[in-house]
């Protein structure tokens, strides 16, 4: 999953990392190379075989013996080279086949395979090379042409290399003898670039009906031809590349955040070509997994914080395969002294609110002072929180490689690199240009030997005279498995999990960007944002390299994802922490702690839930996310078991679509209206029609049962409320509440709330609807309290439980929620294209559910506004939804019954009920009966078996 997983393997010495990071690697060649020397005889004796290797800025010397260090000869160092035509051709038997380079500096590497500083030879000599297959004429052109290429300004020498490769790669096809089969078919053929931290491999890319396939340019790679099965493919990101939407990453593992191949192509029209000849392939089958569906998912525990960081991180363009943006994680630990990790004390935490740079009041006062005289375009940190450079920094031990090639082939100071926990977190509070944050690998104990120098790398003597070696951890560590699993405990435990949101705000949210950024002390320098520059358009070329080496160098600001406050994690899927020799629920950790699966653990997988026992309380061993929810929902069982809902009885009641139903608590009768402009009564027990009337000379709407089950609460398309009344067979009053039809109406504690194509909303008190016993009720005393307007007709409506908010869906696609108390709007949103279907409140009134005619089901956070969930539900049209505990139920356009998960944000059942739409549906409170009318006119009532 994370970098780990990139550092090189290889049996030989030389990979791109010896290069300049991007530089390309075009071929090599046999040959024998003979060292200056005082004489040829001894030159001969000493000549030593490897290959000679043509790069873009250098030239590789590879021996084959491992006792002699692999030499690079910068080409900007190379004074000549050219065919050699000294006396020492006559001692090889008057061979013409040597050439000469001679440089004013070569640059030894991995001499005996041992990785460490290179050694850096500033002397002019001539270094002799004797071509074991080729001719010198085969070698010299390109070899002379690149070195041309380094006399020139940086944005020239670019332009010329990329014609250089362009001319020797655009004759190099496919070879089809790499396809798998004789019987796939050839979509695309294109060239792209392979890429991985600090590597670019050119190469041609070939689509087919069954693969895809990467063959490079050079022998570099592993393998001859990568290649992808596309049925393996489970998930496709268009990615930014230096600034550039040119980037595709291939994920073929559903829960891998480290991609199988990162391509960049040439053009954003190229990149985007490939992308959708892949999704045009028959054996393409994506994972749907939308930042939307992963939100609600973390917060109800079903995925934990560190999936969840990893996910943001990967939608925000943050790859393992580019150091410019590698996935960015917080600090969350503020203690690295103490004997003890104490997750109960808020003190253990750094403040999550702010961002690194102003955790320290003094350092940031220092920051605003400097801000003040500071030309457009002001910023407060100089520095940013990751970039390769940092990322390096950690990762110095198991990939010194990288480090090299980033750092021009030397490692940094001793006294600068990271050798200590607590010396960096108090550099990060303290230091004027150190503001950075963290990387997944502190939260993953199974890479923990980035703390570890097991190869034992020569990283220096420090001027107290100690030696570089492993980094030093807090005292509350035993070791560094122990330390990454504690930092994970912290990570997944009830204060971060109460308090991610926040910091999500900062790095991926509302407070990255403008005022708001401002206000939370958050602002870095311009270039590090998103579109703060188009390269394409910038003309000067060495105005555009020097932009890209300046993105480099300072990092980049994550892709903006919200521009509304992220919603915090429910308080019901925090993690419930426990101490391992205690039944505490929070525990204190020291470096003696076996805190593996203890503590504030990782939430559960979907399918891990805690065992109840007799009395129904959670066993301490077992306590999860999953399971707190399960027992929260317990008085509600049947909710969950809504997958084994079975049709119980149905009959065709009306005459047109059936507009509304009800059944009552006790489930022994349904009532429900129609376009047919009917009201039946219906009885379970005797599964017979009870009562026919008709309302209206027009289609009934809507309706709404008293809870003595002796009246009837109707709406009208003539624009009216009728009330009826069973015990006396009759219409007892009757309203005219609106100027167009009425579309929906909800009555709750003495409120009543009725919607209308006539724009508006409106508000009734009528508190004697709702008491029982007292005879003829009527709607005469009624009291309209508010009228809410809309731009375009109100197609449906809900009611908080606590008759506080009101939400409304419009047939232009708009979902507002209003708040009784001042009559205005509090959220509002384009939520769908075309009619809204439906809208619902969350049972704990913290999100709103619609559907629409675009067949999105959408779901909102009250709070925030942020849309946490959406799904494309494609041929099946949802007409109507019922929310109960964790559980929706949705009416399809197919007359299926759609039962959905939202816990775990997911389909769990299909069901079969309806010849057409299913139009409406409702339940009693306990789940046990369930009743859907529909298009097909039938009333259907359901049970669970």
């Amino acid at each position: 999953m994370a970098f780990l997983s990139e550092v090189p393997l290889q049996k030989e010495r030389f990979s791109l990392l010896l290069l300049e990071p991007g530089e390309i690697y075009f071929e090599d060649f046999s040959v024998f190379f003979y060292p200056s020397v005082e004489s040829d005889e001894e030159a001969i004796r000493r000549k030593v075989r490897g290959r000679l290797k043509i790069c873009s800025k250098c030239i590789v010397f590879d021996p084959q013996e491992i006792s002699h260090p692999v030499v690079k000869f910068p080409l900007r160092e190379c004074i000549l080279i050219e065919k050699w035509t000294g006396p020492l051709l006559s001692r090889l038997g008057g061979r013409r086949d040597m050439i000469a380079i001679q440089s004013k500096q070569t640059i030894e590497m991995k001499a005996n395979n041992i990785i460490g500083s290179y050694e850096f030879k500033k002397k002019t000599e001539t270094h002799r090379f004797s071509l074991n297959y080729i001719t010198p004429d085969d070698v010299l052109q390109i070899m002379c042409q690149l070195q041309r290429a380094t006399t020139l300004p940086l944005a020239d020498e670019a332009s010329m290399i990329a014609a250089i490769v362009y001319s020797s790669y655009n004759r190099i096809k496919f070879n089809t003898s790499w396809l798998e089969t004789l019987y796939e078919q050839i979509i695309m053929e294109t060239v792209g670039d392979h890429i991985k931290p600090l590597v670019v491999n050119p190469g041609r890319i070939m689509l087919t009906s069954s693969r895809l396939y990467f063959q490079p340019f050079n022998n570099v790679e592993p393998v001859p031809v990568i290649k992808i099965k596309l049925s393996d493919i489970k998930r496709l990101i268009k990615r930014r590349f230096l600034l550039r939407e040119v980037g595709l990453e291939i994920f073929c593992s559903e829960s891998s955040f480290k991609s199988d191949m990162f391509l960049v192509l040439s053009k954003p029209e190229d990149r985007n070509k490939l992308y959708n000849n892949i999704l045009d392939q028959e054996g393409v089958c994506l994972k749907e997994s939308g930042q939307e569906n992963m939100t609600l998912l973390w917060q109800n525990g079903v995925i934990s914080n560190f999936d969840y960081l990893l996910y943001l991180n990967s939608q925000a363009d943050r790859s393992f395969n580019d150091l410019t943006q590698y996935p960015v994680f917080p600090w969350v630990i503020a203690d690295y002294t103490s004997e003890t990790l104490d997750l109960t004390n808020p003190k253990t935490f750094r403040d999550l609110t702010k961002p690194v740079g102003a955790l320290s009041p003094n350092r940031l006062q220092r920051f605003q002072e400097r801000l003040k005289d500071m030309p457009e375009p002001k910023f407060l940190y100089g520095s940013h929180y990751s970039t390769p450079g940092y990322v390096l920094f950690y990762l110095l031990r198991v990939a010194p490689d990288y480090a090299l090639c980033l750092q021009s082939g030397k490692f940094d100071q001793p006294d600068r690199l990271f050798k200590s926990i607590a010396e960096t977190w108090n550099n990060v509070l303290h230091l004027q240009s150190d503001v950075k944050e963290l990387i997944p690998e502190f939260y993953q104990p199974e890479m923990a030997d980035f703390l570890i120098n097991r190869t034992g790398l020569n990283l220096g003597i420090q001027q107290d005279g100690s030696k570089v070696n492993r980094v030093e951890l807090p005292p509350w560590a035993e070791d560094e498995v122990d330390f990454c699993r504690k930092c994970r405990e912290a990570l997944e435990c009830d204060y971060v999990s109460q308090n991610l949101h926040h910091w999500i705000d900062l790095i991926f949210g509302y407070k990255q960007r403008g005022q708001e950024a401002e206000k939370a002390d958050n602002v870095f320098y311009y270039l590090t944002y998103e579109g703060a520059v188009d390269l394409d358009s910038i003309k000067d070329l060495n105005e555009r390299a020097s932009v890209k080496v300046q993105i480099m160098e300072f990092g980049q600001t994550p892709k903006q994802l919200l521009t509304k406050p992220h919603p915090s994690r429910f308080a019901s899927a925090l993690p419930v922490a426990r101490h391992s020799n205690n039944s505490s629920p929070v525990p204190v950790l020291s470096a003696h702690d076996d805190v593996n699966g203890s503590g504030c653990s990782d939430s559960p997988s979907p399918d891990s839930d805690a065992q109840l026992t007799d009395d129904n309380t959670l066993q301490p061993e077992e306590v999860t996310a999953s399971a707190i929810l399960k027992k929260a929902s317990q008085p509600a069982f049947q909710w969950d078991h809504m997958d084994k809902l079975q049709q119980s009885f149905q009959h065709r009641l009306h005459k047109d679509t059936v507009k509304a139903v009800q059944v009552s608590n006790d489930g022994k009768l349904v009532f429900s209206v129609s376009q047919d402009t009917n009201l039946k009564l219906y009885s379970t027990e005797e599964q017979q029609q009870r009562r026919s009337i008709s309302i209206s000379s027009m289609p009934l709407s809507s309706l709404c049962a008293m809870p003595d089950g002796k009246t009837v609460l109707v709406g009208s398309w003539d624009n009216s409320l009728y009330l009826y009344s069973i015990e006396y067979g009759r219409i007892v009053d009757k309203l005219m509440a609106h100027d167009d039809a009425v579309s929906a109406l909800c009555l709750q504690d003495g409120v009543l709330v009725t919607a209308s194509w006539d724009s508006t909303v409106k508000v009734w008190t009528v508190e004697d609807l709702c008491k029982e016993g007292n005879g003829v009720v009527r709607l005469n005393n009624a009291q309209m309290t508010a009228e809410l307007d809309h731009e375009t007709g109100v197609s449906c409506l809900d009611v908080s439980s606590d008759n506080s908010l009101v939400l409304s869906g419009t047939r232009d696609g708009t979902v507002y929620v209003w708040e009784l108390a001042t009559q205005s709007i509090l959220r509002y949103s384009m939520s769908h294209t075309g009619m809204v279907h439906d809208v619902k409140f969350s049972p704990d009134g913290q999100k709103v559910l619609s559907v629409g005619e675009d067949h999105y089901m959408r779901v909102v956070d009250v709070g925030t506004g942020t849309e946490v969930f959406a799904k494309d539900t494609d041929q099946e049209e949802i007409r109507c939804v019922c929310w109960r505990e964790n559980t929706v139920l949705a009416g399809s356009s197919s007359g299926n019954l759609l039962v959905w998960d939202m816990v775990k944000a997911q389909l769990t059942a299909s069901i079969p009920g309806h010849e057409g739409a299913v139009s409406c549906v409702q339940s009693t409170s306990d789940g046990h009966t369930i009743v859907t009318g529909g298009a097909d006119k039938k009333v259907i009532v359901w049970k669970v078996r």
